[in-house]
């Protein structure tokens, strides 16, 4: 047995005493065999039956790569609203790519709760002397995870790793709970009894536990779960503070017990795992927690790994896998452990029954269920009288449970819906325990949480004459938490005769009325969100709708109502894969979108990929600020080089390129013929990247009008490739070289190219200062104007200025605003105020004069005919 010395005057060690179970059985040694013989199914191997597969028992070996833990370094989500489901795939890419870049850290279960871990990721995180200050001894991990990631099955495994002494031989004793369990308790008890009820064979050795609370975990799973709110707010809420519990023999309420060993009030010293949905992290913003980790699920050839462990032959298995790979929608729910065994049970007869060979594989989630429901039908749907009646019950309890965040159910629960437990039942809720030492308390849940949404609007179409059913979807739709996000999507898709069909086999058919008002109200949210895009929860709203058209596949219904949609905008709303395969169909039934806007809506690769072959339809497309980065753009490139190219107006700005783009760009602007506006400011591409981009420029056929290269990190050796476009290039008008380093000899070159008299430039911005003014706006007759905004041009600009633009006959207004003129420049600037008789707007806002020079300024107002705006 591992010992440990306590510190302080006693010299206590934990193995000194001698803690005895009836014949002499070493009380820590009875704990690990009684906590290994409780987890060990569930460790060693998964067993599912799969009633799907009757007769037949299913196995899977739990391996250690079942779930992969990324450190966050930034607590995230304490606002999360959402379908969770939804909201973990939002993330999920983004995550993974950090981890591979090595900004998050991956990390094993053993490494959750090591001393020198947490010390070390505290340190990294909390910055502050006083944050670091008020940590006590010992941790405190939280892991969150959507349903079906893991959670519970990593708590298994660690406590069992525990117990055959794999892992965290410094604690002496874990003590494992399920929040779950813990609603049952419903009064005051100690920390004492709450151990002694779950491990009566302590006795009276706790005593001795709590004189070394370093050797001590402690595991709580499902916060969600936990039907009482624990309150970590600190003194300067409003909210009343958590009641403090000190003493693990002093009579306290659950949540309070849970609070104060996360807290370090209730044996300091101690260490706390909690695990919960992403939805309930926000309780815990204000704990003290050393490590925040998060389950990631599958990743990359994970996914194909669990597919061949699934299935015995490898030839379905990679067949599955190849048609899962191939479609969007599926394969990007692959990351949750759970839908993987979904997509095996569903998919598998497709590729192992000759008879099913035919039949149309699943397209749509909705579809997937279908069958997935369908084999269980067609397994079990014999063993009772009514099969139709038994899923209105249970759709209507799902429900239920939806509409109340409710997924644990009880036999009172069972007997309101007038159900019986039967083997048919068993196929669609799973039996489990109240507690892992009774069997006198059975709760129920679904499977999935997806299963009991699917099975919710199932029942919608097994109630007769649903006359509601308009009604009930317009107040589910309203929710804006998302609860019901998926539940609507399955009552969409099941309006689908392809979804509907393999039902109906041992349903009956569904209520034809029900699904004509299912699809009138499609009609009617789409209709109503499609030109109101300017909150987030719009923008949520109408992303939603065109879920529901996906999932009908109405593609009578779906050209009706979108394909003459000019606009979609879905700027700064964070979009999936499985999104932007939607968006894809989506566009891909329209003639020609005006606008599409997907700016900050942080586009992965794989939705890009989506999103390719539909992209040449429009006109306008914004892809800025996405963080796309070099490849992306060689794979947008295949849009742009589309004989069909519609794409007059490209955004990539603010998108980390570099010159290793330009060559896919240049290549592209060489032979597109629709794109006028290119936008790559904040960007890198550097002169390296305007030498390529300026080769295609020169071509006298080049249609680029606009060309934007703001903050691109350019100096003077890329200004003279640019310069060299000047003369030959016959449609560029508008160049944009702000904020780079072009300095006094870039300027000049410049300066040299506009006098040409074939240069076709008409807006020049960039940020000049210094000598050369006065030779630069001599060179522009009949130019517009370009903004000196925010230029740091002081006094010393001011009569270089005046000169420059003595002669010009076409400046209109003039922008100095944000610069650093005194009242010094006051007499230049109202002398070329009065002469150039053209200019009808002045601004000269947020400069330096006095109080007295912006009064000789603002005298000039009306001073002259065409003077019609003076801003100082």
């Amino acid at each position: 047995m591992y010992q440990q010395q306590m510190s302080g005057k006693t010299g206590f060690v934990i193995s000194d005493f001698i803690m005895m179970v009836g014949d002499g059985i070493d009380v820590q040694h009875k704990h690990k065999e009684t906590l290994r013989a409780q987890t060990e199914a569930q460790t060693e191997t998964l067993r599912v039956n799969t009633v799907l597969i009757k007769e037949k028992v299913k196995i899977f070996q739990l391996v250690d790569q079942y779930a992969e833990l990324t450190i966050i370094s930034t607590v995230r989500d304490w606002t999360l609203v959402g379908h969770e489901q939804l909201a973990r795939g939002r993330h999920h890419e983004e995550w993974r790519k950090k981890q591979l870049r090595k900004e998050l850290e991956k990390i094993q279960t053993d490494q959750l709760l090591q001393s020198s871990f947490a010390h070390s990721f505290r340190h990294r995180v909390l910055k502050s002397f006083h944050q670091l200050h008020r940590l006590k001894s010992g941790s405190s991990a939280v892991v969150s995870g959507v349903p079906g990631i893991g959670k519970s099955t990593m708590v298994q495994k660690i406590v069992y790793d525990w117990a055959t002494g794999k892992i965290y031989p410094h604690f002496q004793f874990v003590f494992s709970f399920k929040f779950r369990d813990l609603n049952t308790v419903d009064c005051r008890i100690t920390q004492k009894n709450l151990i002694l009820d779950q491990y009566p064979y302590f006795g009276n050795v706790l005593g001795e536990l709590w004189k070394n609370p370093k050797g001590l975990l402690f595991i709580f799973d499902g916060l969600d779960e936990f039907k009482d709110r624990i309150d970590f707010a600190d003194n300067q809420r409003n909210t009343e503070p958590q009641s403090m519990c000190t003493d693990p023999e002093c009579w306290c309420e659950v949540s309070d017990i849970v609070y104060s060993l996360i807290q370090h009030k209730l044996l300091p010293g101690c260490s706390v795992l909690v695990t919960t949905r992403p939805t309930a992290l926000y309780l815990l913003e204000k704990a003290e927690i050393s490590v925040w980790a998060k389950i990631l699920g599958f990743v990359d050839d994970e996914r194909k790994e669990y597919f061949n462990k699934f299935f015995d032959d490898q030839t379905v298995a990679a067949a599955v896998f190849k048609y899962v790979e191939e479609n969007e929608i599926l394969y990007t729910m692959c990351y949750n452990p759970s839908y993987c065994w979904i997509l095996g049970l569903s998919l598998g007869p497709f590729f192992t029954q000759r008879d099913r060979k035919q039949q149309q594989v699943p397209k749509t989630i909705t579809q997937l269920y279908s069958y997935y429901i369908y084999n269980i039908l067609k397994n079990h749907g014999r063993e009772i009288e009514s099969p139709r009646d038994v899923l209105l019950k249970l759709g209507e309890m799902a429900f239920t449970g939806i509409s109340k965040k409710k997924i644990v159910f009880r036999n009172g629960d069972l007997i309101k819906y007038n159900l019986q437990p039967s083997q048919f039942l068993s196929g669609f809720l799973m039996e489990l325990l109240e507690r892992d030492d009774s069997a006198q308390s059975v709760v129920y849940t679904f499977p999935h949480l997806t299963i009991q949404e699917f099975v919710a609007a199932l029942a919608q179409f097994l109630t007769p004459d649903h006359g509601d059913i308009q009604k009930l979807l317009h107040e589910a739709h309203s929710k804006e938490d998302g609860r019901f996000e998926i539940f609507l999507r399955f009552v969409a898709g099941l309006s689908s005769p392809q979804a509907a069909w393999p039902l109906a086999e041992f349903l009956g058919p569904f209520h034809h009325k029900t699904t004509c008002r299912v699809i009138d109200w499609v009609k009617e949210e789409f209709k109503g969100q499609i030109a109101n895009t300017v909150r987030e929860t719009d923008k949520t709203d109408l992303l939603n709708t065109l879920h529901y058209l996906f999932e009908s596949q109405n593609e009578a219904l779906a050209q009706a109502i979108v394909g003459s949609v000019e606009s979609i905008r879905f700027r700064g709303l964070q979009l999936t894969p499985i999104d932007c395969a939607v968006l894809s169909h989506v566009i891909g039934l329209c003639d020609t979108i005006k606008h599409f806007g997907l700016a900050k809506c942080f586009i992965h690769y794989e939705g890009l990929q989506q999103l390719v072959s539909v992209l040449h339809k429009c006109q306008e497309f914004s892809l800025s600020h996405n963080n796309l980065g070099d490849s992306r753009v060689k794979l947008l490139s295949t849009a742009l080089r589309n004989r069909d190219c519609k794409i007059q107006k490209l955004e990539l700005n603010d998108n980390t390129l570099t010159y290793s783009c330009a060559e896919d760009l240049a290549s592209v602007l060489s032979t597109n013929q629709s794109l006028t506006d290119l936008n790559l400011s904040d960007n890198n591409l550097g002169d390296s990247g305007v030498k390529l981009l300026s080769v295609t420029l020169r071509n006298p056929d080049c249609k680029i009008q606009i060309l934007e290269l703001y903050n691109n990190t350019l100096t003077d050796s890329g200004v003279e490739d640019l310069v060299s476009v000047f003369s030959t290039n016959r449609s560029l008008t508008d160049l944009n070289l702000g904020n780079n380093k072009l300095g006094d000899s870039g300027v000049k070159l410049l300066f040299a190219a506009l006098r040409n008299p074939d240069c076709k430039i008409q807006k020049l911005k960039f940020f000049c200062q210094g000598p050369g003014l006065r030779s630069w706006y001599k060179s522009i007759p009949d130019r517009s104007w370009p903004s000196l905004y925010n230029n740091a041009l002081t006094d010393t600009c001011a009569e270089d200025i005046a000169y420059a633009l003595s002669t010009n006959q076409s400046l209109t207004d003039l922008n100095l605003q944000a610069n650093a003129f005194t009242d010094q420049s006051v007499p230049v600037l109202r002398r070329f105020i009065m002469t150039c008789r053209r200019l009808a707007g002045v601004k000269l806002e947020d400069n330096q004069f006095s109080s007295h020079g912006k009064n000789q300024l603002k005298s000039l107002q009306g001073s002259r005919p065409g003077l019609n705006a003076l801003i100082v």
